[in-house]
């Protein structure tokens, strides 16, 4: 899908939030500065959870009480870990995963193994006529795995993608 304006990928976030429930696991997939952040400003604003939802590049993780009674927010920024699930093992997310919802931008290949059930999100700077165009980004979503397999899984995810 298309999203043209960081409030719109924020308001793609508090869609896909409505689908999350504790045990979830997104990855999160795109260059610096494509959305990656606002997406999950917007989960967070649709989950509920106490704090303001900023890149933890320097924290590694951050962890997002719910005000709502649902699930916790951790929001984990792998870019600077090149080691895998390994090296993301200090941050105990195996054990953050089944009461949480576990966001991680630049997990790929790293963070794969907590779960057989994710979502992927991928976020790319939309190209036309030989120029980028600043704010639109095209976004793609796949499920993995039964979560997400089953008919219901996908008709909600198709249904939270088209608005």
């Amino acid at each position: 899908m298309t999203v043209d304006s960081p409030d719109a990928m924020q308001e793609l976030g508090r869609r896909l939030a409505r689908l999350l429930r504790p045990g979830d696991l997104v990855l999160l997939t795109g260059e610096l500065g494509a959305g990656k952040t606002t997406l999950t400003r917007g989960l967070g604003e649709g989950l509920g959870v106490r704090g303001a939802v900023t890149s933890p590049t320097f924290v590694i993780a951050r962890v997002h009480p719910s005000l709502t009674g649902g699930p916790a927010l951790v929001h984990v920024d792998a870019y600077r870990l090149g080691g895998g699930l390994d090296e993301m093992e200090d941050l105990d997310l195996d054990a953050s995963l089944p009461e949480s919802v576990v966001v991680v931008e630049w997990g790929d290949d790293k963070v794969e193994e907590l779960s057989d059930d994710r979502l992927h999100v991928v976020i790319a700077r939309a190209v036309g006529h030989e120029e980028v165009l600043d704010d639109v980004r095209e976004v793609s979503v796949r499920g993995i795995g039964a979560r997400w397999a089953d008919g219901s899984g996908l008709d909600a995810l198709a249904g939270a993608l088209s608005g």
